[in-house]
């Protein structure tokens, strides 16, 4: 029988355990707050509630952090330490003092570690790195990012000025919250040099963070990638365009649909609209658990993380 620990309370930590219970109907799930406050009543799809990470390191089989970033560090350090597998959802830390801690706590530790960058699994992001490396638009010369959406609709029962997002102790703002978009650019064009970067609080939502992000960086192939993240559009927007030297790939993230514009019109390439978004995340699970058995798998390694975090460290620095 697993024995599993998700750290949070939120909507991914719900997710999470509710996806565990599906994947191991008899496994014993602890949930833990990230505050450390005390639970009152029940916690769905969980069979115990802890405020222990040192107890619960010595009896579980592997561990979620799905804390505030600022967070991650403190709650994953009592699990790695005893090699306990850890799954740390994105972003892997706040900052990069965070990484260089528990990359040295790790030094010769093999405990497995996975980044918690559930767009990786999307079909349509497969498909979309899938065209890429057959080059079916020839050599890629741009691309564009963007997403938009409006923080007060993320979690329309909660207040968005007290979630994660719209703090900066807690390590929200645009370039963390949406370090998705900053991942799958990497795992599609390879490792990226910023080149100019302006991020602003536009005031519209009164809150303490950026709101928006405004990146140029480019390629190691020397193509030049356009990078938008916005807290503040009110009809949800999710695209990303590559132009190449024989054609254009459209992607919908959020319709999981391709289309390849060429010299001979247009042709739907990749489009499934139904596709339960929840798949990623279990497909996530199902991959970290390969990870942790030995098996292969395409797990976003802590060191992968840590690059998605440098580069949101380079865009503050330019931006600065």
């Amino acid at each position: 029988m697993k024995r599993i620990a998700v750290i949070g309370l939120g909507n991914i930590a719900t997710r999470h355990r509710r996806n565990l219970r599906a994947l191991f109907p008899e496994a014993e799930i602890y949930a833990v707050s990230a505050s450390g406050r005390k639970i009152e009543g029940i916690v769905s799809d969980s069979n115990y509630i802890s405020d222990d990470l040192q107890k619960l390191s010595q009896i579980v089989d592997m561990a979620i952090i799905a804390s505030p970033a600022t967070s991650h560090l403190e709650h994953a350090i009592p699990f790695i330490k005893v090699g306990v597998p850890t799954l740390i959802e994105k972003p892997v830390f706040a900052s990069l003092d965070d990484a260089e801690v528990i990359s040295k706590l790790i030094e010769g530790n093999k405990t497995p570690i996975c980044i918690g960058y559930c767009l990786r699994y999307l079909p349509s992001t497969i498909k979309l790195h899938e065209l890429l490396e057959k080059n079916t638009v020839g050599k890629v010369l741009n691309a564009r990012i963007t997403i938009g959406q409006y923080l007060p609709d993320w979690r329309p029962t909660k207040n968005y000025k007290n979630s994660v997002s719209a703090s900066k102790v807690l390590g929200g703002g645009a370039l963390l919250e949406l370090s998705h978009e900053i991942d799958y650019s990497r795992f599609l064009f390879g490792e990226l040099t910023i080149k100019h970067a302006i991020i602003r609080n536009s005031g519209i939502l009164d809150i303490d963070v950026e709101d928006i992000a405004d990146i140029v960086a480019i390629s190691s192939d020397e193509a030049v990638i356009h990078i938008h993240l916005d807290f503040i559009q009110r009809q949800a927007f999710r695209e990303c365009e590559v132009v190449g030297s024989e054609g254009r790939l459209s992607w919908d993230l959020i319709n999981n649909k391709i289309v390849l514009h060429n010299s001979e019109g247009s042709e739907i390439l990749y489009n499934d609209p139904k596709y339960d978004k929840n798949e990623m995340y279990m497909s996530m699970l199902k991959d970290f658990i390969r990870f942790t058995e030995g098996k292969p798998n395409t797990c976003i390694k802590l060191e992968d993380g840590i690059k998605t975090l440098q580069l949101v460290e380079n865009i503050r620095r330019l931006a600065d």
